[in-house]
């Protein structure tokens, strides 16, 4: 791996200050200084502005309408965008850009291509993710959530929980079971389904910072075509698993950056209280700058692993860990550095309560406290470290698999 910049990322850099420059007030502080309403009409404005200008893809190659840039252009993209403290899309490109879309072109006919990825391009379709349900959680392939085809349609029953954007969707790609007499993992399907539809209800979940980011997503008869199936029938953990790990490896060019923000924004803050003196405090925040350099270099191996398979394996459950809990630990800090005005925040909102970024107000209290509180689950969604250790040591460092008392037909253990 060479962390070095090359003279043509450094032009590129050049391109996006540029484009920065010439689409941001001079003023500009970061899109958290607005009013919620007037941010998303903000970022909607934006988004179209990144669409115009061939970025709002740039990890997909140009074949399927990204802008194709190179690793470490991405690298330099993602940088310039957390120093200017902008998005890099709207609420539900996270699951469209970085998840489905590249599910899609891996796995998926060409027919879906042409299909579905122009719509995540302009913003048609916007996706949510369906996989956890309340009796599934890291135990996701006990899931119960059923598809039966009836014709030339699939018809699901069941619930998913915990459904980031759910409520700023109108698509859902959702683990079904296809084959209850199937061991667990055997009997699923990987669905792309229409969420404007009667037989789905998607309910509000107001979480500890009171923000509405997930929901409950209800199934009662719920169709979707044949075809819109990815991988194949019953081929569905295979696809989940491919996805999941686009959806890690991504963070990992990405996620790092906004850690760095975070970092930096710490450093602010100690030196707003007077307490970037305190040699306890300087060595935190020391450790803070250290760790988030150790996921900085950690992305550009594993942009170099992209570079060379063109798919991520197990150890992208490598990032899930490190940004997981260095976040729970940077927001710990910031609490402690508020002191007892934690308990009075003010200010604006973060544009994310559940996960770091580069784009809030750097002068709010609230967006600490916020970002404090919506980092205590990080260790449990997209997989729980727990998870996320069983699978590096099983399938990355060759250690025998943790014993199972639930082999067998998913029907007969469920009952179990």
């Amino acid at each position: 791996m060479d962390p070095r910049y090359s003279p043509e990322a450094e032009v590129f850099r050049t391109r996006i200050q540029a484009f920065l420059a010439a689409n941001l007030p001079a003023d500009w502080r970061g899109v958290g200084v607005f009013e919620p309403a007037a941010r998303e009409a903000w970022v909607a404005q934006w988004r179209k502005a990144l669409v115009d200008n061939d970025l709002i893809a740039p990890a997909w190659p140009k074949q399927y309408g990204g802008s194709g840039l190179t690793a470490i252009e991405r690298v330099v993209l993602h940088e310039e965008f957390a120093k200017a403290a902008v998005p890099t899309g709207g609420p539900n490109d996270g699951f469209g850009m970085s998840m489905i879309g590249p599910t899609i072109m891996v796995l998926g006919t060409e027919e879906q291509k042409r299909y579905y990825l122009p719509r995540i391009l302009s913003g048609q379709d916007r996706w949510c993710q369906g996989y956890s349900e309340p009796n599934s959680g890291s135990d996701l392939a006990s899931l119960g959530t059923s598809a039966l085809l009836d014709g030339d349609e699939w018809v699901i029953n069941g619930q998913k929980i915990w459904t980031s954007e759910g409520h700023t969707a109108n698509w859902i790609f959702v683990l079904c079971r296809t084959d209850p007499s199937a061991a667990k993992h055997k009997g699923i399907s990987f669905l792309l389904c229409p969420l404007d539809q009667p037989g789905i209800e998607v309910r509000p979940i107001i979480n500890i910072t009171g923000s509405h980011d997930f929901n409950e997503v209800f199934f009662s008869d719920a169709r979707t075509a044949k075809d819109c199936i990815i991988g194949g029938v019953h081929e569905g953990w295979r696809v989940a698993n491919q996805l999941l790990a686009y959806e890690r490896g991504d963070d990992a060019t990405t996620v790092s950056f906004r850690m760095k923000a975070v970092a930096d924004g710490l450093v602010r803050l100690a030196r707003e209280k007077g307490l970037d003196t305190d040699p306890v405090v300087r060595q935190q925040l020391a450790w803070c700058h250290s760790k988030a350099e150790v996921l900085r270099f950690y992305g550009l191996r594993t942009l170099t692993s992209i570079l060379k398979d063109d798919v991520l394996g197990p150890e992208s459950s490598i990032n899930k860990l490190l940004w997981s809990e260095l976040f729970q630990k940077m927001t710990e800090l910031a609490t402690n550095l508020l002191g007892a005005h934690a308990m009075t925040p003010s200010g604006a909102p973060p544009l994310s309560t559940i996960a770091p970024e580069a784009a809030g107000d750097p002068d709010s209290s609230q967006r600490w406290v916020t970002h404090f509180l919506g980092a205590r689950p990080a260790s449990i969604y997209s997989g729980s470290n727990e998870i996320q250790r069983n699978i590096l040591g099983e399938r990355v460092l060759g250690l025998p698999k943790e014993p199972r008392s639930d082999e067998g037909p998913w029907n007969e253990t469920r009952r179990s």
